[in-house]
């Protein structure tokens, strides 16, 4: 059900069609994962396979994440407690809801697109949610927390380090002129 919210958040966010359920296409089962993502640990991984009949999805997020959402939904109250667990989920929605926009138009994707978007999402995503959960209260801390204080996990990121450090700093420069749009727009609102 989480992630079913996390899809409608974003789908939302972006006026965007639901054409497919996210949970159509989860696994959680490790073993399913190729073996080079199965050793990496990963808590989430979107694979996707082409061939001539056109593009599989699908989306691995770990069962302990999951379980760990659903005793603690985000959606109600997102806190020091969840917000990783949200970020990697909501990581792999947007990469979810990205992959399938994209595919139904007919456009490639690459993956410093599924990255930068992916990034632009959690920062857009959380600051609605913080800021309908407390509308007095603007989330500043939001920017450093996912931009000033993010380090990429080189173990994880493996190869793609540099890919990942390119998506989270164009990111960065995106969001920092949109939260000073959001700031202006939360202070109008509320004079």
């Amino acid at each position: 059900m989480v992630l079913q919210q996390i899809q409608g958040l974003l789908a939302g966010i972006y006026d965007l069609p639901l054409h497919y359920n996210v949970y159509d296409f989860l696994f959680t089962e490790r073993a399913r994962l190729p073996q080079e993502v199965r050793d990496s640990h990963t808590d989430e991984q979107v694979l996707v396979v082409s061939d001539e009949a056109g593009a599989s999805v699908g989306l691995f997020l770990d069962a302990e994440l999951l379980g760990r959402l659903a005793a603690a939904n985000p959606l109600q109250a997102l806190n020091a407690a969840n917000v990783s667990d949200y970020l990697t989920a909501l990581e792999g929605v947007s990469h979810f809801l990205y992959l399938a926009w994209n595919a139904g138009h007919d456009r490639p994707v690459s993956l410093l697109e599924l990255e930068l978007q992916a990034e632009i999402d959690k920062y857009v995503a959380s600051w609605w949610l913080l800021r309908e959960q407390d509308p007095e209260r603007y989330p500043a801390e939001l920017y450093r927390l996912l931009f000033d204080r993010t380090r990429i996990d080189a173990d994880l990121a493996g190869s793609s380090s540099q890919l990942y450090r390119e998506a989270n700093h164009y990111a960065a420069r995106f969001c920092r002129r949109l939260g000073r749009q959001l700031s202006a727009t939360a202070v109008r609102v509320a004079a």
